[in-house]
């Protein structure tokens, strides 16, 4: 019955006394279904948030209950989703930063608009954590003053805050003007010299696996040299000499920067590291010299990533179609083409390079159906779920390649319902295919029932609302809690059968 009514309180046909009943007998699983539904009163929003007091912080991030609605003594993590959002009161962040859980003072310092006395008081926090949270998001003018901050935690904090002036983050990573950390968090619990053990087996211990602190607190300055060279707002001529650097996660940090030298870049290039040289590719900041490089990188991510940089030549894309892994995507490069470039892959006597253009949904008509008709069935595929089709052309598609094509084809929206109930019927069977036509808001209730036989397409065919009401009443008995659940959440179950399971609790 409990799934039931998680699937009830999901159906949009639910009346809205019913929403009240099931409101009174709510669960946390229950709630979070009432607490997503779109015709949810404010009244019932507040009912709701007394009755199960978790779902409080889902409503507030929904816009429901108001302000006017919240009292932070009451659901203080409520409080901080409208401060989060901007839509709290001043005074209930006055009231949160002294809040005996830290958890909560520091939800508190990554709100936005914070009273500069708020801000004093969190800045002096007692927990650490705390101090870092609000490091990382809060202003220029306080991201400055922490930077000088005696523990180490904080200091990495501000070196990821991209509100941080240029010229302090260049201190961190430089180190001058300002004075050593004292702390960090691993010599804050343990003697020093110590490594934590990666396979550390306390249960209760938070530290990272290989967190380590000499005296020198060396790991979590490493971690904040990260971060500096990750964040756009630190100066390059303070980044752009670790490029050599013998810390692979700092030459990392480099790889999506789009302010470094040229030169720098190529360095990056030919880098021992797969994934800085895959990061390197999808930069735009890289030039045509060095996008043709990667092109024959050996590392097939470097090659399937290099597909989506938005400035790669049409040539060098036709040749990764060929040897990339590029999957089902409209790459920016192919977006943003002209009418003349399209015209010229689409006519290409290479398969991979028709096959880029017809994921493009705004082909010219005389195109698309020229796409339509290749007899590469990878191109046909590509084509498949586009808009403006015909009937005749779907078919066709299947009468030459079959099942190669068969599941993008029912993802057509204009796939009437007479082909989706054949390719329901295809033989050899597809399973994918059930899957889609079960989502098809154009599939039939015959075609919906030949979906149920597939065990992965059931729970979403139950959830149709073409399918038979019998049917779906039938489907809440079914041995699957997620068909159970997509049955009762389904609009055309009726409307009696709705009231009476409501009415037996």
């Amino acid at each position: 019955m409990r799934h039931i009514l998680c699937g009830l309180a999901a159906n949009p046909a639910l009346p809205s006394e019913l929403v009240d009943q099931l409101i009174s007998v709510a669960d946390d699983d229950i709630a979070t279904e009432l607490a997503s539904r779109a015709d949810l009163t404010r009244a019932q929003a507040v009912a709701l948030a007394k009755r199960v007091d978790t779902s409080a912080v889902q409503l507030a991030y929904k816009g429901r209950p108001t302000a006017a609605d919240i009292d932070p003594s009451v659901w203080p993590d409520a409080a901080l989703a409208l401060l989060d959002q901007g839509l709290g009161r001043p005074q209930w962040a006055h009231l949160l930063a002294t809040d005996p859980a830290f958890e909560r003072r520091e939800k508190l310092a990554a709100c936005p608009g914070l009273p500069s006395d708020v801000t004093d008081t969190l800045a002096a926090d007692p927990d650490v954590r705390v101090v870092a949270e609000l490091a990382l998001w809060t202003t220029p003018d306080v991201a400055a003053r922490l930077a000088a901050h005696p523990h180490a935690e904080v200091r990495r904090a501000v070196a990821g805050n991209e509100a941080t002036p240029p010229a302090t983050l260049a201190a961190l990573v430089t180190g001058k003007g300002l004075s050593s950390a004292g702390r960090c968090l691993v010599c804050d619990r343990e003697e020093t010299p110590f490594v934590h053990d990666p396979q550390c087996p306390r249960p209760d211990c938070d530290l990272l696996p290989g967190a380590s602190c000499d005296g020198t607190h060396e790991s979590t300055g490493h971690a904040m040299l990260e971060a500096a060279l990750r964040n756009p707002a630190t100066p390059v001529e303070a980044v752009v000499g670790f490029v050599d650097h013998p810390s692979r996660l700092l030459r990392w940090a480099l790889a999506a920067r789009q302010d470094l030298p040229q030169p720098a870049y190529a360095r990056l290039a030919s880098d021992p590291t797969p994934g800085i040289r895959a990061d390197l590719a999808e930069n735009p900041a890289i030039d045509e010299s060095l996008i043709r490089t990667l092109a024959d990188d050996r590392d097939p991510d470097v090659r399937r990533r290099l597909a989506h940089h938005p400035h790669a030549p049409l040539d060098v894309l036709t040749r990764l179609a060929r040897t990339a892994k590029i999957g089902a995507t409209l790459l920016p490069r192919i977006a943003a083409g002209s009418p003349a470039e399209i015209e010229e892959l689409a006519t290409s006597a290479d398969p991979g390079a028709r096959m880029l253009v017809a994921q493009r949904r705004d082909v010219p008509p005389q195109t698309r159906k020229r796409l339509a008709d290749d007899p590469d069935a990878r191109v046909v595929k590509a084509l498949a779920p586009h808009p403006g089709l015909t009937e005749a052309q779907l078919r066709a598609m299947v009468d030459r390649h079959g099942v190669r094509v068969l599941a993008k084809v029912a993802t057509n929206p204009d796939a009437p319902p007479a082909l989706l109930e054949d390719l329901a019927r295809y033989e050899p069977a597809v399973p994918k295919v059930f899957r889609e036509i079960a989502r098809h808001p154009q599939a039939t209730h015959s075609a919906l029932l030949l979906c149920l036989a597939d065990k992965r397409a059931r729970p979403v065919a139950a959830g149709h609302p073409a399918l038979p009401p019998p049917v779906i009443e039938d489907l809440l008995a079914d041995a699957d809690w997620r068909v159970v659940e997509a049955a009762a959440a389904n609009p055309s179950l009726p409307p009696a059968v709705i009231r009476d399971l409501v009415n037996r609790l």
